[in-house]
């Protein structure tokens, strides 16, 4: 999609206010091979979640080409172009070290983002002030007011942004949604969130547990400045780069309580109807290593309340398994439960788990409210592009949920209660917990 392209989609979407969806323009329009007709991507990061988000794409629709990829790692450059090119059957893909060299290419309509935590937001930033749509990982950042940022370019732009949680287009988490909504279990009391925590990882380092910080020579195959990016320039060691060890360090990330506590966190935010807004009390206990490479929060136990007094406790799996594992029969690592007036109903992505087996027999009446029907993230993100409508995760979502890990992670590493005014989106009355959803780039990166 040439910039010509782009520039008519979003003026006939702004002309005619509400579209059909999917809105697919007309191959007369440009020419029926035009190359213009296809969706052009670009991979920024290409580890094995980004290699498995860009295959996505790619092998499962005719209407996108994927012409560029980056990373700092040359041999992920390499090796996925090579990718690229052998399933296309010919050598169009580009590889690149630096993404502002991907952002100055005109024939680039979207960037899919699956860096490390800590490069979300630039990269998403500088996408989008590039006139490119982006689809994110999750999560957004470790920096709260740098997602805010984003936010705000993303909506003053225009630009369609899709959060990588998932599981909003899968069919199973709609059902669980719409069923809360309808008040098919009643009115809702309260919501179990669990997750994955950092022992998941363990296994992964060269020192057991919590991984080495002994420094080591950088290899001729990274950038390891370019990796860094706007994060503390530390000493090297494999330990750090390593997938698993860049979700667990606190200057990259807050761990798996955000990249995995997304995931049901946000079927929380959608059952409830919270999208606009997020819990304003947090309370509670967790550890964070003393020792090693790692130094997010391991393990927690959160208790948040919503303004309407519904509570939502949010875990890690370790500790939720005793508490979930006496009400359901099958257990899963990660899920979120409902429980209301009438009965209660979990999920997760092997199945639902309903109080009582009339539920699951539950047919939604002409009047119930029906949420977005997402059947593919990806091919949402592209229908959305082609629609200029709203995706099923956009940006408004993915801050309001990450908010919940903030904070979270704000009352256990501050060892005290936080209040939160979703209105204001501010800590209340807490200068140093305001201070941490804060961070500083290094020079001479910047929002």
């Amino acid at each position: 999609m040439n910039n010509s392209r782009r520039e008519f989609l979003k003026t006939s979407a702004a002309a005619t206010g509400a579209i059909a969806f999917p809105m697919i323009v007309p191959s007369s329009v440009f020419g029926a091979s035009a190359p213009s007709n296809r969706i052009t991507i670009a991979s920024l990061g290409v580890g094995s979640r980004g290699n498995g988000v860009l295959g996505g794409f790619m092998r499962g629709y005719k209407d996108v080409q994927a012409l560029a990829v980056c990373d700092p790692f040359r041999s992920r450059q390499e090796s996925t172009k090579a990718a690229v090119d052998e399933y296309y059957g010919n050598t169009d893909c580009a590889a690149y070290e630096r993404h502002e060299d991907v952002l100055a290419r005109d024939d680039i309509d979207a960037v899919l983002i699956c860096s490390c935590d800590h490069w979300h937001v630039h990269l998403a930033a500088a996408a989008v002030r590039k006139g490119k749509d982006v689809y994110v990982e999750k999560p957004l950042s470790p920096s709260l007011a740098w997602s805010q940022k984003l936010r705000s370019l993303v909506t003053e732009r225009g630009a369609v942004f899709q959060y990588g949680t998932q599981q909003r287009s899968d069919a199973k988490f709609r059902r669980v949604c719409e069923l809360v909504r309808n008040g098919y279990i009643g009115e809702i009391q309260r919501v179990e969130v669990w997750c994955p925590d950092a022992s998941a990882d363990w296994k992964d380092f060269s020192v057991p547990r919590y991984g080495s910080t002994e420094p080591e020579p950088v290899p001729d195959d990274l950038n390891y400045e370019r990796w860094t990016g706007p994060a503390p320039l530390k000493p090297y060691n494999t330990d750090r780069v390593r997938r698993e060890g860049s979700f667990h360090i606190y200057d990259y990330s807050l761990g798996f309580l955000a990249g995995w506590g997304a995931h049901p966190l946000d079927i929380a935010q959608w059952g409830l109807n919270m999208d606009h807004t997020s819990p304003v009390s947090y309370e509670g206990t967790g550890t964070i290593p003393t020792k090693g490479l790692l130094s997010t929060v391991e393990e927690w136990d959160v208790h948040c309340t919503y303004a309407n007094d519904v509570a939502l406790r949010f875990m890690s799996f370790r500790l939720a398994k005793p508490i979930v594992t006496t009400y359901r029969q099958r257990w899963s690592d990660h899920g979120t439960t409902f429980f209301g007036s009438e009965g209660w109903i979990s999920v997760d992505r092997s199945g639902i788990e309903y109080s009582s087996p009339p539920l699951a027999e539950v047919e939604l009446g002409p009047d119930d409210v029906r949420l977005y029907n997402s059947t593919a993230h990806d091919r949402n993100f592209l229908d959305c592009i082609k629609s200029r409508k709203p995706t099923v995760s956009p940006v408004e979502v993915a801050i309001r949920s990450d908010t919940i890990s903030h904070l979270s992670d704000l009352c256990i590493r501050l060892n005290k209660p936080i209040k939160w005014d979703p209105d204001r989106e501010q800590v209340i009355d807490d200068d140093a917990a305001s201070h941490l959803l804060q961070r500083d780039m290094r020079a001479p990166w910047k929002l």
